[in-house]
């Protein structure tokens, strides 16, 4: 339910809910729904509904007990904000992220409807960073759901990216990750929607990263794009107070690191 991470833009998972329903053309060959499975015939014992929506309030204090500052992506197996999981469970997950605020926590959801509805009733720590995916310009509105919350950090996946994405607006969007779909039955991903993301964040002034080109061989596939790797990630160079989201955003400076081969 814990455990060290292979997706490049984080270190660590922790998945207090498990398993999901689809909502949109994204969701079709979702890699969770596979392993959440494979898991269940496996014997794993949190998984024994496969992927049916489940809560584990018993792995909740898990990051308290890590000691070293960790990236944590929440429910890599499932959506936080997903409406079958209670606004009470949510409000623990928030409070276990405050808690534990030597850890810097993903956040990540398609459903940025309820996000913003329950934006209000959400104690936001300034180590938790939110994130929307956006698969095709069909859901660019998520993004302003996400702009709508007081998350310190603002983040998009484009992944899986399914079409071109022109005009993306970046105001107050303090992040963007691309990768193309991986697996089984993986749709492909071109270039050119890749490249017009990344230009449109160099003008922006918004950290790059891309994931994978993706495809049923996605470690074939590799991350090189140009000949180069993207590794962007935002970072805060100051915080008035640590404990307050709101604090965070007039401090910041887009600053990036990458990689090139």
């Amino acid at each position: 339910m814990a455990q060290a991470s292979r997706i490049e833009w984080t270190s660590a998972t922790w998945n207090p809910v498990t398993g999901c329903t689809k909502i949109s053309p994204g969701c079709k060959n979702c890699y969770a729904e596979r392993m959440a499975l494979r898991l269940k015939a496996m014997g794993q014992p949190n998984y024994r509904n496969g992927f049916t929506l489940t809560l584990h309030p018993h792995v909740l204090d898990v990051p308290l007990h890590w000691k070293k500052p960790r990236m944590i992506f929440v429910n890599s197996m499932s959506d936080l904000f997903h409406e079958g999981v209670p606004l009470e469970f949510i409000r623990q997950v928030f409070g276990i992220m405050r808690r534990a605020d030597w850890h810097t926590f993903q956040v990540l959801t398609k459903r940025s409807g309820r996000l913003r509805e329950l934006n209000t009733q959400l104690d936001w720590p300034a180590n938790v960073w939110m994130g929307v995916t956006v698969e095709t310009a069909d859901y660019l509105g998520r993004i302003d759901d996400l702009r709508a919350t007081d998350a310190a950090v603002k983040f998009i996946s484009f992944e899986p990216l399914l079409g071109p994405i022109d005009s993306i607006d970046f105001d107050d969007i303090d992040w963007a990750i691309v990768g193309g779909e991986s697996g089984p039955g993986a749709r492909p991903m071109q270039k050119p929607w890749v490249t017009s993301i990344k230009d449109q964040c160099t003008a922006a002034g918004v950290p790059f990263f891309f994931k994978q080109w993706g495809g049923p061989n996605k470690k074939k596939n590799g991350r090189l794009l140009n000949g180069r790797t993207y590794s962007e990630i935002p970072l805060l160079l100051e915080r008035r107070d640590a404990n307050d989201a709101r604090s965070l955003r007039p401090a910041r400076r887009r600053l990036v690191h990458s990689r090139s081969r």
